[in-house]
């Protein structure tokens, strides 16, 4: 076992040690000294059911002996002009009983000052073309703030290891494109979406939406459900139709691999995809159906009372969010964001593309 942090609480036992300031963060890493990796899941607080799935994720990757920091830091550099920073839910008390019952030893939840020590930073990480389009055409400047402050936490939490949901597809994208071309010693792990019952992706916005406009927001999920079927069935009936393997929620399919980089929740639950189904990517016929599928769905709900306000629906390649071609094969992502009411959601799900 690890050497413990407290008397209270030590790396993999129940408990969560609380630091505000850099310095006594700082010296709390210092006395972890175990042979165990270190994990970090980065968050702005009011955590769920999502976060929690990715701090149990971070948990099951580095055992016992492992060091799980949950940082809760609400960045102002990646809220925008009308964008609602001020309202963004504060909740650290309820934050640490989340995090420890998931398995965090650590909860960095420093304030503003503590984190830009000298006002704005005036040296900000550039997302560059990729983060310029779809999330980063309808917030401009957000991705670049997002990254500052992953790229800051970084260098703070010293971690071998980083987890984020697949929810936010597009940060995931850049955030590994970051790592990967500033040569960051850390590996990026994706967690896939936690949904709630109604097929909802958690958020913690979901709780600004009133009933009538919660069920208007269903709309996204079942878009995705929609485009994926379509090309499914697509693929089916085409002739040399692709192999498509049972859906891995049948009853006849195979069991699926578990863990944060599988199919299956870190907690050996099922982890839900855009579409209800398990998070492997679907293996469908053309992005044409795809698109035209999810477009029909929520072109309905554009109808609805309060209506659905699109932003965009879009087929990407993960690797540099840029729109597929009809010909495309390989992985793409069905990304979809809208507004109901005041409440800007985000969904998607991961989609294949090829033949058998």
């Amino acid at each position: 076992m690890s050497p413990k942090l407290s008397p209270e609480a030590g790396p993999g036992e129940p408990g969560v040690e609380l630091f505000t300031r850099r310095a006594d963060f700082q010296a709390a890493l210092a006395r972890f000294a175990g042979p165990g990796r270190r994990a970090v899941v980065m968050t702005m607080g009011a955590l769920h059911e999502g976060h929690a799935s990715l701090i149990r994720a971070a948990r099951a990757r580095v055992g016992a002996e492992g060091l799980v920091t949950v940082t809760v830091f609400v960045n102002p550099l990646q809220f925008g002009a009308g964008e609602d920073l001020d309202r963004y839910p504060r909740t650290l008390d309820a934050d640490l009983e989340v995090a420890a019952a998931a398995g965090a030893d650590i909860v960095f939840a420093p304030p503003v000052e503590e984190v830009y020590a000298g006002g704005e930073p005036r040296v900000r990480m550039a997302a560059g073309p990729m983060g310029e389009r779809y999330e980063g055409a309808s917030r401009p400047g957000h991705f670049d703030g997002m990254l500052t402050v992953v790229a800051k936490l970084l260098h703070l939490t010293r971690p071998d290891l980083a987890f984020f949901g697949e929810k936010d597809a597009q940060q995931l994208a850049l955030i590994r494109r970051m790592v990967l071309d500033l040569d960051f010693p850390v590996e990026i792990v994706g967690v896939p979406t936690v949904r709630e019952d109604d097929g909802l992706a958690l958020s913690s916005r979901n709780r600004y939406l009133s009933a009538r406009e919660r069920s208007t927001a269903l709309a996204l999920s079942r878009a995705l459900s929609e485009g994926r079927e379509a090309g499914r069935q697509a693929a089916a009936q085409a002739p040399h139709s692709l192999s498509i393997p049972p859906s891995p929620s049948s009853p006849d399919s195979p069991s699926s691999p578990s863990g944060p980089d599988g199919h299956d929740g870190p907690d050996g639950r099922d982890a839900r995809d855009g579409s209800g189904g398990l998070a492997r990517p679907a293996r469908v016929a053309s992005p044409r159906t795809v698109r035209a599928a999810a477009r029909a769905v929520l072109d309905a709900a554009a109808l609805l009372e309060p209506p659905l306000v699109l932003d965009y629906v879009a087929l990407v390649d993960p690797s540099d969010f840029t729109e597929v071609a009809d010909d495309h094969t390989g992985e793409a992502v069905l990304a979809i964001a809208a507004k109901v009411g005041d409440t800007r959601l985000i969904d998607n799900v991961r989609l294949w593309f090829g033949v058998a």
